[in-house]
């Protein structure tokens, strides 16, 4: 299939501005900082909705979950109906997510505002992405995707500190007010950009069955972390779909590899480069799951309220922030793959220092400050080298549903991360051992640490010396 870039006349010579930038940093912002935050209020959440412990994991993680699901379609949505066009679409269903969890009451509108959310970053993430690699070029890309990185994991370091801070003092769902507030600065901000996609000769169908297969794998592999501890682990609801996920995703693969116009484009990954960044990306988002097991006892377990668990997240903030463009600096210095090795040792040592729960009194929260700030130093330093190392090694043609799989890892990473921390950590706390469950569901997270930083140092080639 051949295909060429498509633009308006002013877009041809079309240079991304400061302006644009800060509207995609923004866009970005409505997920990562606002979605997120929920991470932090779990408990005042559930006190104040009525629901299960099941549900609300269920409905924490559906956001990461329906975004992973669909972040692969709605990048190759944006390569051909427009960038800017779902950047929009995006940033509508995030303000009608915000304001369906602003009036809930319950359940349903609780998951539908969450799935909703998941929605709006699927088409968010790959189309700024996209519109990075189309509008910015060199440094002045390396720039760009350094303030992209800023609204993504920099939005993951604040949402656990502002979120403690909103929900103590002005209450949980302000939370989602000021997303849609952000949403509609955003959406003005990056007003009269150039649209930009790709046209192409090709009138294959969607791939359908593909994604009709991944839905429902994704869907029955979230449900049995979720509930599976809830429901019984050889329950027969829970095998079975087991057995879903697995016959699932075999199917899935094989479909996709008999097709052209597949679903998820499997001959991206022969790029190692590009396959290292997008497997270290998975495994460092799941590592997301240690904001809600921290945070969760040590509220529940060392009688924190929120506000003062989130002011325990300000290193992490603070140093992801700055740490962000250190990573863009040493990437244009000595290449993306060290600092990708040390950003991810950093946050491996940050988590292990938080595991350390037998440490008692005041001396704990220490290092879990401390621990929460290496962790948000590694993930700084980690994030600009691995998202140029991504894009920058696929054709512009190439670039939404590209972004898209790599988006997907972090949705999906998040979501299964915090899925899986939140199922060992409950697991583990049953009968009120709240120690015991914080100390396996960190441990976890310290596995992904190990497995990413295998994916780096076996995957990724070394850069040629100059």
């Amino acid at each position: 299939m051949k295909a060429t870039t498509h633009t308006a006349a002013d877009a041809a010579t079309y240079k991304g501005t400061n302006k644009l930038l800060i509207g995609i940093v923004l866009s970005v912002l409505t997920y990562w900082l606002f979605a997120q935050s929920l991470l932090n209020m779990a408990p005042a959440v559930q006190s104040d909705l009525g629901v299960s412990a099941g549900v609300l994991n269920i409905g924490i993680s559906m956001t990461g979950l329906f975004s992973g699901i669909f972040i692969v379609v709605a990048g190759g949505l944006a390569d051909k109906l427009g960038r800017m066009k779902l950047t929009y679409i995006g940033l509508i269903l995030s303000v009608i997510g915000s304001a369906a969890l602003v009036i809930t009451h319950g359940p349903i509108l609780f998951i539908g505002g969450r799935i909703l959310q998941g929605l709006s970053a699927a088409c968010i993430m790959p189309a700024t992405m996209a519109l990075v690699k189309t509008y910015y070029e060199g440094k002045d890309r390396q720039r760009a995707l350094s303030y992209w990185s800023i609204g993504s994991w920099g939005g993951s370091g604040l949402c656990s500190f502002f979120g403690g801070a909103v929900a103590s003092s002005l209450g949980w769902r302000y939370v989602f007010i000021f997303s849609i507030i952000v949403s509609i600065c955003s959406a003005l901000l990056i007003f009269g950009t150039p649209e930009s996609k790709v046209t192409s000769d090709s009138n294959s169908k969607f791939d359908s069955i593909g994604l009709l297969l991944f839905i429902v794998s994704m869907v029955a592999l979230n449900v049995v972390v979720s509930k599976g501890s809830e429901l019984g682990w050889t329950s027969p609801i829970v095998l079975i779909l087991a057995v879903v996920v697995i016959i699932g995703l075999i199917t899935f693969y094989k479909v996709e590899q008999a097709i052209d116009n597949s679903f998820v484009e499997f001959a991206l990954f022969e790029n190692r480069g590009y396959l290292g960044a997008t497997i270290s990306n998975f495994l460092l988002n799941a590592v997301a799951g240690t904001l809600i097991v921290i945070n969760t006892y040590v509220q529940q377990g060392r009688g924190l309220s929120s506000a003062k668990t989130g002011m325990l997240s300000i290193g992490y903030l603070c140093l992801v922030l700055i740490t962000i463009r250190i990573g863009e600096k040493l990437l244009q210095t000595i290449g993306a793959k060290k600092p990708m090795l040390w950003g991810t040792i950093l946050s491996g040592t940050g988590v292990g220092l938080m595991a350390l729960t037998m440490v008692t009194g005041s001396a704990y929260f220490i290092l879990v400050f401390i621990g929460y700030s290496l962790f948000g130093m590694g993930l700084g330093m980690y994030a600009t080298p691995s998202t140029d190392t991504a894009i920058s090694s696929v054709p512009n043609e190439k670039a939404g549903v590209a972004s898209g799989i790599y988006k997907m890892a972090s949705s999906l990473g998040g979501a299964l991360g915090v899925a899986i921390s939140a199922a060992v950590y409950n697991g583990f706390s049953a009968g009120g051992n709240y120690t015991q469950g914080a100390t396996f569901g960190l441990l976890t997270n310290i596995l992904f640490c190990v497995l990413a930083l295998g994916s780096i140092v076996f995957i990724i080639p070394k850069e040629k010396q100059v």
